[in-house]
């Protein structure tokens, strides 16, 4: 029996958890310092733009495929598991268009979808005002509209992936710190392997470790001499309260535009988001209120109905980018056989974390590693 550690459990760790305890014969811990769900996916907004991504080739477009249409049978599967409820809205996603913007690009994208069996479907201002009057603003001259993309809530799919797991047997240890990891003199030209992490519960042995920690990969793979770089870039969100919902109430799609998402959560709530903010020269980054008022406002302008809402609350949180090199990191360790990494998503770590904890398996059984 192969025995698997995997270190961190936000919605990417969960994942590859769940996926992994549906093999045989594999022994799976998960540690992490802190419980599940939070620093960025308890931060998400869990809109997953995959058809809707301008992504047509290649690794990036795959990923997106693939975890979309796994997340159609991952849902009622973990509901039914472990008899939570993971709130799933399946409405689609509609992007406004906006008049400077170059309408031809949307219309190669749709028919590229189309030849992929997808659908995204272009609508002008009056389609636009008939289905979604909240919209309102001069400068915008119609919409893309995906009915096959969604939104789900990240920590409620966490917490659901977390349940499913242990009820296949998975360990779960939270609230415990990695200490290291052992580390064998390296052979000239050699592959080396870990064979046990060392944790503030003592040591747990592994045949393969996946590092899938966010922000906390870097000191972890420091330690191994192979520093992965990734970096902090904080988004801040709101949870906002409306008497009644936006426009139609029978049809309440994720709305963006200009990068802010109006998220329906039902009930007359809603998720508004999400600032992008980079640190400066330290490391550390505090939540501008200037920009999080900024998202607000661009909100209520295309969507004016939002501006009577009361705000509920504001909350912020660090996404994992990888300095250098495309988001997300999903490949062996340089220098190490057993070691996986599955970190650094940046803004899409919900989305891809279906196809992340697949690439994982596959890494694993297969045991092809180059």
């Amino acid at each position: 029996m192969s025995r698997v550690v995997i270190i961190g459990c936000g919605v990417i760790g969960a994942a590859i958890a769940y996926e992994l305890s549906l093999v045989k014969n594999l022994k799976i811990t998960v540690i992490d310092r802190q419980p599940p769900a939070q620093a960025s996916t308890g931060a998400a907004l869990g809109v997953l733009m995959g058809v809707i991504s301008h992504k047509i080739k290649g690794q990036a477009w795959q990923r997106r495929q693939t975890s979309i249409q796994r997340y159609e049978t991952l849902i009622p599967e973990l509901e039914a598991i472990t008899g939570r409820t993971i709130p799933f809205n399946r409405q689609g996603i509609l992007s406004l268009v906006w008049e400077e913007e170059n309408l031809a690009g949307w219309e190669n994208l749709a028919a590229v979808r189309h030849s992929q069996g997808w659908k995204l479907e272009l609508w002008d201002t009056a389609k636009l005002k008939n289905l979604c009057p909240q919209v309102d603003h001069a400068k915008i001259t119609g919409a893309v509209y995906s009915p096959e993309d969604c939104q789900l809530d990240p920590t409620a799919l966490t917490l659901a992936l977390v349940a499913a797991a242990q009820h296949n047997g998975v360990t779960c240890k939270f609230g415990v710190n990695v200490l290291g990891m052992d580390t064998p003199t390296p052979k000239m030209d050699k592959v080396s392997q870990c064979h046990s992490v060392e944790t503030t519960e003592g040591k747990i042995s592994a045949d393969w470790i996946v590092v899938a920690a966010g922000l906390g990969s870097t000191p972890l793979t420091a330690q191994l001499n192979q520093t992965l770089d990734i970096r902090p870039v904080l988004g801040q969100a709101l949870h906002i309260h409306l008497d009644q919902p936006l426009g139609n109430s029978d049809f309440q799609p994720v709305i963006t535009g200009n990068d802010v998402h109006v998220v329906p959560l039902g009930g007359g709530d809603y998720w508004v988001g999400a600032t992008v903010e980079f640190p400066s020269n330290a490391d550390e980054i505090l939540p501008n209120p200037e920009l999080l008022a900024t998202v607000w406002q661009q909100a209520i302008a295309f969507c004016p109905d939002l501006a009577p809402a009361e705000i509920i609350r504001t909350w912020s949180g660090l996404r994992p980018r990888p300095e250098g090199r495309p988001a997300p990191v999903i490949e062996q360790l340089p220098g190490f056989s057993n070691i996986l990494l599955a970190t650094g998503h940046y803004r899409n770590g919900v989305l891809l974390a279906p196809a992340t904890a697949d690439a994982i398996r596959e890494m694993i059984t297969s045991n092809d590693l180059q």
